[in-house]
């Protein structure tokens, strides 16, 4: 585990810089400085392009990942890359063209509760082809064992450029449409500095010639096309839904509140950088041993880490909402039930690694399939009788569903369980911390009751944690700390 803690503790760092500057943002900066219309209109455009994202990229971010290490000479191995390369080309260019003669007709569609959305088609295109070779090309760096920077320009870049983006609205620099043009050239220049980073790393030499297992390579980058549909839907598509069915000032709304849930997904988000490469290794290797090793491990660190961001969040989450436009409270049920979705998807640790890295990869898409039309069907009718909470019930019940579908199928198939008896402990904690902590707040201001709150809910988390040693890695993490102070 020397590799992935050494990364995942940078990759956090990075992320949880990115999480707080997103969080002035999404928090401060876009409710004060940003009508809910254009607001709900930045949050349905940046969701509909991660969920069309996927296409774009033909699956290469993950075939790359897992095809990457089975290539034993430079010539099969260079014959791959530029097939690579040049897949996610071959998808985009007859897409554009569609989107050129289809687009009154999908504006059509689109813009059935809010005409506004009209005008931002093409920024939302642009902004999918972006991200999607950004993946793309931090998949390149990854199976080079290198995550930092590209977890850093993933989470952190585009965050800072919208905050200067919106101060620079607030001083009236720019003006909305201008601010709306910027976000889209934000992520075209975050596209390109990957670019150059990851070919620093390993310069492509484009070799055309016929690639080895080349069937099942292209099999595989089509069935990823679903999977990460499945996956961009399952996080992205009750935005899109609620934008369609609903004023779309009610993604503002509800865009705060999943940003604030998300935040329990950052050590999950940042460990998985490192997770895919090294399970891709291991069942390549097909050393069983090692692969349910690194679950487990990787279980119990995301539950104890998650954990207690679960905790600062649901025990704080009521003094927070005293602080931002009181219209955004409307999303404290979205929060809570949002939270319990992300911290049963981290207690899975490498769980999505191993799947997509699996020869069983097919029939878990074809679940996923089957759960998007679960989650699209339920969004119409619990957003139709409870709004954004209707979206947050259909998400939570969706992803449940999902990942428990999968921890049974790795099960199965591989006999590896993620969970062990200091699992069991970790939940115990959690559900003792909700249970001491959530029905009392210190008598100050908000600001001063989180900070004290959270300051007594993370040392007596952290004291029984280490105390009990419910896990060996934060544990060692924490006796280094103690011997150097």
């Amino acid at each position: 585990m020397g590799i992935v803690a050494s990364q995942s503790v940078k990759n956090i760092t990075s992320t949880y810089l990115g999480f707080f500057i997103g969080a002035i943002n999404t928090l401060f900066l876009f409710t004060k400085y940003m009508s809910d219309e254009y607001y709900g209109m930045v949050g349905f455009m940046l969701s509909l392009a991660t969920v069309i994202m996927p296409v774009m990229s033909f699956g290469v971010p993950n075939t790359i990942v897992k095809f990457y290490s089975s290539f034993k000479t430079r010539v099969s191995l260079n014959s791959f890359l530029t097939l690579m390369l040049f897949l996610p080309i071959l998808v985009t260019i007859p897409l554009t063209i569609l989107v050129v003669f289809s687009y009154n007709i999908i504006a059509d569609f689109l813009t059935k509760e809010n005409a506004i959305i009209e005008n931002y088609l093409w920024h939302t295109f642009i902004i999918a082809i972006a991200l999607a070779y950004f993946e793309v090309f931090f998949a390149w760096a990854k199976v080079q064992m290198q995550t930092v920077f590209g977890n850093f320009m993933k989470e952190v870049f585009h965050r800072v450029g919208a905050m200067i983006l919106l101060f620079l609205l607030h001083f009236e620099v720019i003006d909305v449409e201008q601010f709306m043009k910027g976000l889209v050239l934000v992520y075209i220049i975050r596209m390109l500095i990957m670019k150059l980073y990851a070919f620093s790393i390993k310069w492509p030499v484009l070799t055309f010639k016929k690639v080895n297992n080349l069937s099942s390579i292209l099999k595989y980058s089509f069935l990823i096309i679903i999977a990460g549909s499945v996956a961009s839907v399952l996080l992205d598509v009750d935005k899109v839904m609620i934008g369609y069915f609903m004023p779309i000032g009610g993604i503002a709304y509800y865009n705060v509140a999943i940003y604030i849930a998300m935040v329990i997904a950052v050590p999950q988000r940042s460990m998985h950088q490192i997770l895919l490469p090294l399970s891709a290794k291991y069942i390549n290797e097909k050393d069983i041993k090692s692969l349910d090793d690194l679950s487990k491990r990787s279980s119990l660190t995301l539950f104890v880490v998650s954990g207690l961001i679960f905790l600062l969040i649901v025990l704080n989450i009521n003094q927070l909402y005293l602080i931002v436009e009181e219209e955004y409270s409307q999303g404290l049920f979205v929060v809570l039930i949002i939270s319990l979705a992300k911290l049963y998807d981290a207690l899975l640790g490498s769980n999505n690694a191993i799947l997509f890295n699996s020869d069983y990869y097919r029939m878990v898409l074809l679940l996923g399939v089957v759960l998007v039309v679960l989650m699209v069907l339920l969004n119409i009718v619990f957003i139709s009788l409870w709004g954004i909470n209707g979206a947050a019930l259909a998400t939570f019940f969706a992803m449940f569903l999902y990942n428990t579908i999968k921890l049974i199928f790795v099960y199965r198939k591989f006999k590896i369980l993620p969970f062990t008896m200091n699992t069991v402990k970790t939940g115990a904690v959690i559900v003792s911390g909700v249970l001491l902590f959530y029905f009392w707040d210190f008598p100050f201001h908000p600001i001063v009751n989180i900070g004290l709150k959270s300051t007594l809910i993370g040392l007596s988390y952290v004291y029984v944690i280490h105390k009990f040693k419910l896990s060996d890695n934060i544990s060692s993490l924490l006796d280094r700390f103690i011997k150097l102070n």
